[in-house]
């Protein structure tokens, strides 16, 4: 395959960071979201309850910065073209659970960033303690936190779209897409 059939190096690997990131976020965010706080210190105590806490806030975090480069290695790099060609409702498809999951990806750990700060809680990021920019507000924070809830369901719904088009086109249409953002040649 030819460079230009493909996304740029960074850009694929961006791509995978991203990947990672979303289903360990998701895998905690689904965690803390149907056990509360006080169902996962009696699962797993309160020690491993806040560091799953703070590792769900640093996948947030994280992803927000990954996604800001992706979107940056987007619009500098050339995007290739789909070869072969997608036909009219693959296109449509593509482009809009991609676009969706770019806004989510971003929209997501803002909101939950406002969120966790407007309920008086530390931002956090790896071991550093970030501004929350907001005044403590718990029910507007409840009302966020709630937002983010949904918003972690439309993500895996997107999440599960997005996999279930790459599948698609690796094994059943064996086509070039998945070549695109593969890692390895």
């Amino acid at each position: 395959m030819q460079a230009l059939d493909r996304y740029v190096y960074p850009h694929r690997l961006l791509h995978w960071l991203v990947a990672g990131a979303v289903l360990l976020s998701l895998a905690s965010g689904l965690t803390l979201g149907f056990l509360g706080f006080d169902g996962t210190v009696d699962l797993i105590g309160k020690t491993l309850t806040n560091v799953l806490y703070a590792s769900h806030k640093t996948l947030g975090v994280l992803i927000l910065l990954l996604m800001t480069l992706r979107v940056i290695t987007r619009l500098t790099f050339v995007v290739p073209d789909y070869m072969p060609p997608l036909n009219r409702f693959e296109r449509v498809a593509s482009a809009t659970v991609h676009h969706l999951l770019y806004l989510a990806l971003i929209v997501m750990p803002l909101i939950g960033w406002t969120a966790t700060a407007s309920g008086g809680f530390p931002v956090e990021f790896f071991f550093w303690q970030l501004p929350g920019f907001i005044d403590k507000d718990e029910q507007l924070s409840e009302q966020l936190f709630m937002l983010h809830g949904w918003l972690g369901w439309t993500i895996l719904g997107l999440v599960v779209l997005h996999v279930t088009g790459a599948m698609f086109h690796w094994k059943i249409k064996r086509d070039n897409v998945m070549k695109r953002m593969s890692l390895f040649d």
